[in-house]
């Protein structure tokens, strides 16, 4: 695996196009995310330079461009507003330590190869957590909106608030708000295609503040440090040190997703494939140094990479131009910023959360499944009103139990025992199975399992086995089972020592070298003899028909079909 991302010169013009067009969107949504979290806008423009240079230098999808997140922009902010009121002087640091723990939590994930475990996640969790995730920075933008600051409390704090704020609105930052919300969702498309309206509606709204609103006292970013930043120092406490940690867990991991999810799309756009685990380290250490030195945490934005690739991006190059294009803003331009009022970055956060919104799937998801669209309203709830890991985590375990419980059901109806080949006509059967079957009387029984047998089905093989009816010799026919898991394993274990106290010998057909090899761990071999272990199911009934009577073969050759007629070789049972 190389050590720097997919980088070279043969697509210098695209490549070009791509970064200088990525970082013109970029600059408004790093400022706005910036104000949002309560770190300022400079640490939105360090994030969205040191998360975005590193991540392309050293990740795995060339055309990704990665920056601060509305997502990330929100778990953020709750850890600054949490760490900030525990400790106000040295609260901040903290959280900066936290995005650097959450980096180095993303590299670990890379070296373990775990990047193609992140996105195993079911849809409806998926769905009702992004958009919990634009609910909650809809209403955190509320008081912005209205030319306030953002009440204590976070979601449930702004909503008690919500009459204060409309009763203390100040009038020029909601018309200059409300200006903004309708470029951004009015701008035809033809006219986007061409100039992004995010930078239109900055221009814009800028000017007008200066021209129409110069005499009212209207809240600007004000000065931006110019210059590289100062270095972060780690910043920890024992009483916060469990609480930063599981942050950084949380952070780490919805950067992964995030970025992950992003380079799936730019895959498709593409025609290519990316390395996962590669990436997961290049975001590891664009989020540590973005820590280091006080800027947001970042993972792939999919707004950005899309346009990168659209304008001609194709290769890291594109990633690196934008990030240097934005770091000559910071060092050289930062005084065209500071009169940029924050209603205006308060719209613009408010829109990026009309878009996280899943629109398409909450319009649509009640007539697809009524379980789902409970799971996906849950999940939502519990991540504006309760917590992000909380939503996920009982998201997760809901719609992992309601697929167990529908794998099992359907794997218990492949749990079949048979003592007549004409009991189940779905078990296919030759017609030499057939006759020995029908020879043995009911004397044999044949057990039959299908697919995989995961946890679930072991209550389905304990019925089958109390159901049971007498016999004299048990054939376990395992040759349509892929994978056997331990629970179910245990569950046959008992099957097979009932029969052998009962002095019923068993055959275990058709196991394959896993199944053999989790029931040779449960030393079922001292109930089993080795040439009681066949390959098919034919050699089992041919063997428990000997086993049933030693002059079988001579006494029914006359009545068995002409084409198993000849005597049978049990040479191999």
């Amino acid at each position: 695996m190389a050590l720097t991302n997919r980088i070279n010169f043969q697509n210098l013009r695209g490549d070009l196009f791509g970064g200088v067009t990525a970082a013109v969107i970029a600059l408004p949504m790093a400022l706005a995310f910036g104000v949002a979290s309560g770190a300022g806008p400079a640490a939105g423009l360090y994030g969205a330079v040191l998360v975005g240079f590193f991540a392309a230098l050293f990740g795995g999808t060339p055309t990704l461009i990665s920056e601060p997140t509305g997502p990330m922009t929100v778990v953020m902010t709750a850890i600054i507003a949490k760490l900030v009121a525990d400790d106000p002087e040295n609260g901040m640091a903290m959280a900066f330590t936290v995005v650097m723990l959450a980096g180095i939590f993303q590299i670990i994930f890379g070296l373990l190869r775990l990047g193609r475990y992140v996105t195993l996640m079911p849809y409806t969790v998926i769905s009702g957590f992004m958009s919990g995730i634009g609910v909650i920075l809809i209403i955190l933008q509320i008081g912005p909106f209205l030319g306030q600051d953002s009440p204590q409390g976070g979601v449930v704090g702004t909503i008690t608030s919500l009459p204060e704020l409309f009763s203390n609105a100040v009038v020029p930052e909601v018309m200059l708000a409300v200006f903004t919300i309708a470029v951004l969702f009015l701008m035809p498309k033809r006219f986007k295609r061409i100039l992004p309206p995010q930078l239109v509606v900055l221009i814009a709204g800028t000017l007008l503040s200066i021209a129409v609103f110069s005499d009212a006292n209207i809240r600007r970013i004000g000065e931006i440090p110019t210059g590289l930043p100062a270095l972060q120092m780690p910043t920890f406490t024992a009483a916060q040190f469990q609480i930063m940690l599981i942050d950084a867990l949380v952070l780490a991991a919805l950067g992964c997703i995030d970025a992950l999810l992003t380079s799936m799309v730019a895959d498709s756009l593409t025609r290519t494939q990316h390395q996962s685990d590669k990436e997961l380290i290049g975001q590891g250490i664009g989020n540590l140094v973005s820590g280091i030195f006080g800027g947001l945490p970042g993972a792939g934005a999919t707004m950005g990479t899309v346009v990168n690739i659209q304008t001609g991006g194709r290769t890291a190059l594109s990633g690196l131009v934008r990030a240097l294009l934005l770091m000559v803003v910071v060092l050289g331009a930062a005084g065209l910023i500071a009169p940029i009022p924050l209603a205006v970055l308060a719209g613009i956060a408010m829109k990026v959360g009309f878009d996280i919104l899943d629109w398409s799937f909450l319009k649509r998801a009640h007539s697809v499944s009524w379980k789902g669209t409970m799971i996906m309203y849950g999940v939502l709830l519990l991540t504006v009103f309760v917590d992000l890991i909380v939503a996920v985590g009982v998201g997760m375990f809901i719609a992992n139990i309601l697929t167990i419980d529908r794998l099992t059901k359907l794997q218990s109806q492949d749990v079949k025992t048979i003592t007549d080949a004409d009991e189940d006509e779905d078990l296919p059967m030759t017609p030499e199975e057939e006759a020995l079957l029908d020879l043995a009387n009911g004397r044999v029984l044949l057990f039959h399992l299908s697919g995989p047998m995961i946890f679930g089905v072991a209550k389905a093989i304990a019925r089958e086995h109390n159901a049971m009816e007498d016999h004299d010799i048990l054939v376990l026919d395992l040759h349509d089972v892929p994978m056997l898991g331990v629970t179910a394993s245990l569950s046959l274990e008992n099957m097979i020592q009932d029969a052998s106290e009962h002095d019923r010998p068993v055959f275990i057909a058709g196991a394959s070298e896993q199944a053999m090899r989790r029931l040779d761990k449960l030393g079922v071999r001292r109930f089993v003899p080795d040439e009681h272990i066949v390959s098919d199911r034919t050699q089992a009934l041919q063997g428990a028909l000997m086993l049933l009577d030693g002059t079988a073969n001579s006494t029914t050759a006359s009545v068995m079909p002409s084409s198993i007629s000849e005597e049978p070789n049990f040479s191999e049972v």
